[in-house]
Order: structure tokens, then C-alpha cells, then sequence
């Protein structure tokens, strides 16, 4: 399973690309093993505000409904348009084609609950 160390990470497996006061935010490999046949992917609109822990996203598969909550407060810059047509990319490409939202990042000391790829690492060996 593959943990680029340059992200950050959340128990609940997402992870996080921060450069500057912008984080991209998607599912970890490990997540998206659970996520069998993919059918879609509701996200939020840019603009939208998200406060750390509230309903962020919703990833639908054959048999799962999976909401997703925001790793961070912030605004939602941007989403990945692409995975409403090519929802597995998820699969295909969780680290790169596969990230789920831009946001700017409101509050910047909720980086440091986040965990570094070592951590996130010893927290899936250990589930």
C-alpha cells in the first residue's frame, strides 16, 4: 500500500497536500480498498464553507454509502468535476487524478492533529 510521505493524514483516511494556505484533500489508498465498484461522488460547491469534522462529501458504491467529514475548517476552492463522470479514479489514481477538493485553510493550527505518513502508517498497521 502505497503512503507518499509528503502528505498529511487523518484516522479516518484522507489525506492532505498543504502548500501555502491551500490543502487538497482525497482518500487514502487503504480507503479506497472498501470502496468496491465505485458508482459516484457527491461533493460540495466551491464557496461552500466547511467547519473541521462536518459532512464534506458522500462516496456511493454498489454496497456502501460512505459520508465523508472535512479534516479541516475552511473554503471550498475548488472540486474535482472529473469524478462525477470517472468516479474511479478514486481507485485508479487515489494520490494524483483521484483528490477530491481544494480548500483555503481557515484555521492553521488543525494542521497539527493531523497525522505524517510514519504515523499514518503505524495507525493502519495497527486497525
Amino acid at each position: 500500500m502505497e503512503i507518499p510521505e509528503e502528505l498529511l493524514y487523518t484516522e479516518k483516511h484522507l489525506w492532505l497536500r498543504v502548500e501555502g494556505d491551500t490543502a487538497t484533500i482525497g482518500v487514502t489508498e487503504y480507503l479506497q480498498e472498501d470502496l468496491e465498484e465505485l458508482t459516484s461522488i457527491e461533493l460540495p460547491e466551491p464557496g461552500d464553507l466547511l467547519e473541521l469534522g462536518s459532512p464534506m462529501a458522500t462516496a456511493k458504491s454498489v454496497n456502501t454509502l460512505l459520508d465523508l467529514y472535512a479534516p479541516l475548517t475552511g473554503e471550498v476552492l475548488e472540486t474535482n468535476d472529473a469524478l462525477a463522470d470517472s468516479p474511479e479514479w478514486l481507485h485508479h489514481s487515489p494520490y494524483e487524478d483521484g483528490w477530491l477538493l481544494r480548500i483555503k485553510i481557515a484555521v492553521s493550527a488543525e494542521l497539527e492533529d493531523l497525522l505524517e505518513s510514519d504515523d499514518y502508517q503505524d495507525f493502519v498497521e495497527g486497525v
